[in-house]
């Protein structure tokens, strides 16, 4: 049965099957020139572009030049054979690599070689757009091995510059030469010697190289922003054991009846310093978790090429060890200092915001304590006042009595206003008294 219907597949499907080969290896065949460069766009969202953008600008101009119609829009890989030499384009994340491979008819001698790279044969123009973006740019010299590693090896002084050599038997069947150093004409330079490697791998090998190289200064990205975190994680830590030194004096104040103001202080002073912190892992974090994962690259890589020592010479695995291996363990302390600052820093916000916590609730309750003397205050005055409430009402009832024993007399009737008025001052104090209090009870009931 076969899916004839396209219909049936997973949007994602083709793409993500595509994935594993988008980035395949050159094919090479001894002797090969090979000239590598990474560029690395740091500028393009500065230039309101993406990445991508940047990096497909700088492969058009190239094809233009040479009048080839370059990839899509969307292509993270391209490939096409110039005649002269043919380029392999890789787009990443952060940069892109375009690998030069010129096939020699003839093998040249090392120095020669390194002089005849397949960067002579590209525009002088294009290679000045590129000024600034430069990362990584490397030669690469294939060649096949005629004399033995011992004897090769006292020759390589006259091409590489550096002080300590690195090589080893790689991929049971090559040879691999370098110093890592840049030398003066610019350009990083590596040796691979095939020594009876089978088909292909040859490619395999010069990109695990080139990868390498690639990788390690990606990762070492990182060590600028590690050095440049220093002096002020160092100022925020002294500012925080000064802040720590505060809140403990704070509590002699807090003893003399301190209303809180020297937490308020503290409270601001260590918010502040919580933005610090929080602007500097922002502006690095990202860096060092890049440089971490370039860095488990590398290791990757250097794994892949199976190293086998040559007698007096260290490895790349222990050049990397030796040289890179600091630099990475710099950037993971750095990173894991900004944490632990961090955790700090909310650990002694959270006790400042409690101790402000508890002082606002001993404010509340001293405030609670005198709104309970105010209410029982007014309730000594409302008592007071209700006498006076009784006597008064009293006054103006026991005064409509007296109008009323006045008006009887008139009327002829035998009634003494005053002795009346005497006997029924009691009573009628008793009623108003006792009906306030009813309607006490009935409004507290309520």
């Amino acid at each position: 049965m076969h899916l004839i219907n396209a219909s049936l597949n997973h949007a994602l499907r083709v793409p993500l099957a595509a994935e594993i080969h988008s980035r395949p290896f050159l094919q090479l065949d001894a002797p090969e020139l090979i000239t590598h460069l990474a560029v690395y766009s740091n500028d393009a969202q500065e230039q309101g572009m993406s990445n991508m953008q940047a990096q497909h600008a700088t492969l058009a101009a190239l094809c233009t030049h040479f009048g080839v119609t370059g990839p899509s829009g969307e292509a993270k890989y391209f490939y096409y054979d110039f005649g002269r030499f043919r380029l392999k384009w890789e787009c990443h994340t952060e940069f892109a690599t375009f690998t030069f491979a010129e096939h020699c008819a003839a093998p040249l001698p090392l120095a020669q070689a390194f002089e005849s790279m397949p960067l002579e044969q590209l525009p002088q123009q294009w290679l000045a757009g590129l000024k600034g973006k430069l990362m990584v740019a490397a030669h690469v010299v294939l060649e096949r091995a005629v004399e033995p590693a011992d004897t090769y090896m006292q020759g390589l002084s006259r091409v590489f510059e550096g002080n300590t050599l690195a090589g080893s038997e790689v991929l049971q069947g090559g040879e691999l030469w370098t110093d890592f150093t840049i030398q003066s004409d610019g350009f990083s330079r590596f040796i691979i010697r095939d020594a009876g490697m089978r088909s292909q791998q040859s490619g395999r090998l010069v990109q695990r190289v080139l990868e390498i190289e690639t990788y390690r200064m990606f990762a070492l990205l990182g060590l600028p922003y590690a050095m440049q975190a220093a002096p002020t994680l160092n100022a925020i830590e002294n500012e925080l054991a000064t802040l720590a030194a505060a809140m403990v004096e704070t509590d002699a104040d807090k003893a003399r009846g301190d209303d809180g103001a020297a937490e308020q202080a503290l409270l601001d002073r260590i918010t502040r310093l919580a933005a610090r912190i929080e602007k500097l892992s922002l502006d690095n974090s990202y860096r060092f978790s890049a440089s971490k994962a370039y860095m488990g690259l590398v290791r990757a890589r250097i794994e892949e090429l199976r190293e086998v020592r040559i007698e007096g010479i260290p490895t790349v695995e222990e050049f990397m060890d030796r040289r890179l291996t600091p630099a990475m363990n710099t950037c993971a302390a750095m990173a894991s200092r900004q944490e632990a600052m961090a955790q700090r820093i909310a650990n002694t916000n959270d006790l400042l915001r409690t101790r402000v916590g508890i002082v606002q609730e001993l404010q509340n309750r001293q405030i609670l304590q005198s709104m309970n003397e105010r209410a029982a205050q007014q309730l000594r005055l409302q008592q007071a006042v209700e006498g006076l409430s009784v006597a008064a009402i009293s006054y103006y009832v026991i005064g409509l009595f007296s109008y009323t024993g006045k008006a009887a007399k008139v009327m002829g009737l035998p009634v003494n206003p005053e002795i009346l008025v005497g006997a029924l001052v009691p009573f009628v104090a008793a009623g108003v008294w006792l009906g306030l209090r009813r309607l006490h009870h009935k409004l507290h009931a309520h």
